[in-house]
């Protein structure tokens, strides 16, 4: 496995420049892996396909799904690429390199589980300021546009919090200087995360039911289903920031309510 990883790595910076892997490539892979994990749960919805998992009754309709892919790209070309493109030099200069040999997989695995822990703490706090009156009316209120989520929902927001949250998940790479490969590694995961707790339905494999500290799916579309002043759960990946700072007080109370027989509150919207 590790050779075959090697030689593929090896005909990649063979044939692209270091600039075209880590910037375009990592758009398209970043496209690649947003779209293919995302656009299933809209076929999902509209098919009415395990309904009995769906968190929500409500269903979005096809044109705001269509505005939301619209918008997305609109984004993704006009923020995320150039965000890439600008920000390789800092990479750079940071010590990301993209040559043989790769790291190990301990290094890599340490690195992510260190990207995941600081993410996870700076987003809190980026996310709880955008919580704020001024913030939510103007920047934030875009991703709360859909309070029924779906998995592409997770990026669709205001170009400015693209930037400002964005900086949770860049932050942690930025200073490390990982290996190009690393880099990658982290971004997949983290588009995975992010598409599965926007995903709108709570299965029997989601990790939340394995993992005691992650949030998942059923943790953050209580967030969506909120009025902003009362929403909680600012967390992106795992919940023990709410918890620290008892901004999950309401989500707890419903999950007790929940397991005492009484699910009103989730199939209200």
């Amino acid at each position: 496995m590790a050779s075959m990883v090697e030689s593929a790595w090896t005909y990649l910076i063979t044939h692209f420049s270091d600039f075209q892997l880590a910037c375009l490539g990592s758009f398209f892979l970043h496209e690649s892996i947003f779209f293919f994990s995302g656009l299933p749960f809209i076929y999902l919805e509209r098919a009415g396909w395990l309904s009995k998992y769906k968190i929500q009754s409500k269903n979005n309709t096809s044109a705001a799904q269509e505005r939301c892919i619209t918008k997305l790209l609109l984004y993704h070309f006009g923020v995320n690429l150039p965000v890439m493109i600008l920000s390789y030099p800092v990479f750079r200069f940071m010590g990301m390199r993209s040559s043989l040999p790769l790291p190990s997989w301990k290094v890599i695995s340490t690195q992510i589980l260190f990207y995941f822990i600081l993410e996870d703490f700076v987003f809190y706090w980026g996310h709880r300021i955008l919580h704020t009156k001024w913030l939510y009316k103007h920047v934030h209120s875009v991703h709360h546009e859909y309070a029924t989520p779906f998995g592409l929902t997770s990026e669709y927001a205001h170009p400015a919090e693209i930037l400002f949250l964005g900086f949770a998940t860049i932050v942690g790479p930025a200073i490390t200087g990982p290996h190009l490969i690393t880099l990658w590694l982290w971004m997949v995961l983290r588009v995975l995360e992010t598409v599965e707790a926007h995903c709108g339905y709570h299965f029997p494999w989601s990790l939340s039911n394995f993992l005691p500290l992650y949030g998942g799916a059923d943790f953050h579309d209580y967030h969506h289903r909120l009025l902003y002043t009362k929403s909680g759960n600012y967390s992106s990946t795992f919940i023990y920031m709410d918890w620290i700072f008892g901004t999950d007080k309401g989500y707890r109370k419903l999950k007790e309510l929940k397991s005492g027989g009484d699910d009103t509150g989730l199939k209200k919207t």
